[in-house]
């Protein structure tokens, strides 16, 4: 077998080549670098989001907002220690609608303006006072509109014809955006979009 010719490179053809494979280490680095630093970067994002949770909105005590359906505008109480909201109703008549238990029932506010509802009972709940007797309360899902916040919520129904607000929002809406000032009122007006219910 013959021998193979080695190649012998011309100095200035050697040069190059080194050149070359100097540049191409060279950007290799680079771009492990760019990646590591980038991975860096995004993995501080994510940190940062996790422990930064968005801003919760601070509002008073008492705040208008809107209810639907509906549209309508009502002043209501924000009230930490009720888990659940709850609305003044009248004229409540119980019907059945493909089986299922509904209701309908008037809302009104103070400026007399009033609207007819028309929701699917969820559930019922007894509720005890402080004399020990107890009234039962029927649940729908409404949705509240509080400044640019819209949330569907259950709402127990009842008489507050004694209290001076119609509405009593609780925790269920509350829970993770909201932070209520008790020395405050009136911060902030309805402004979510229309929204159309069936």
């Amino acid at each position: 077998m013959w021998p193979r010719p080695q190649k012998n490179y011309p100095a200035e053809m050697a040069g190059e080549l080194n050149k070359s494979f100097s540049f191409g280490a060279l950007e290799m680095n680079f771009m492990k670098v760019l990646l590591s630093f980038l991975v860096i970067i995004f993995g501080s994002l994510i940190f940062v989001g996790s422990a930064f949770p968005h801003e919760k909105k601070l509002v008073g005590l008492i705040e208008r907002v809107k209810i639907y359906p509906g549209n309508l505008v009502i002043h209501a109480k924000f009230d930490t220690g009720a888990r659940h909201s709850s609305l003044h109703a009248t004229n409540i008549t119980r019907f059945k609608r493909k089986g299922e238990k509904w209701i309908r029932f008037d809302v009104s506010n103070r400026a007399g303006e009033k609207v007819t509802l028309e929701r699917k009972v969820e559930r019922v709940v007894g509720i005890k006072r402080k004399k020990g007797e107890s009234r039962k309360r029927m649940v729908v899902r409404l949705g509240i509109c509080l400044g640019d916040l819209y949330k569907e919520v259950e709402v127990n129904l009842e008489d507050r014809r004694k209290f001076a607000h119609v509405m009593l929002i609780g925790r269920s809406f509350m829970l993770g955006d909201i932070h209520v000032d008790p020395s405050t009122s009136y911060t902030t007006e309805p402004t979510c979009r229309e929204i159309s219910h069936r």
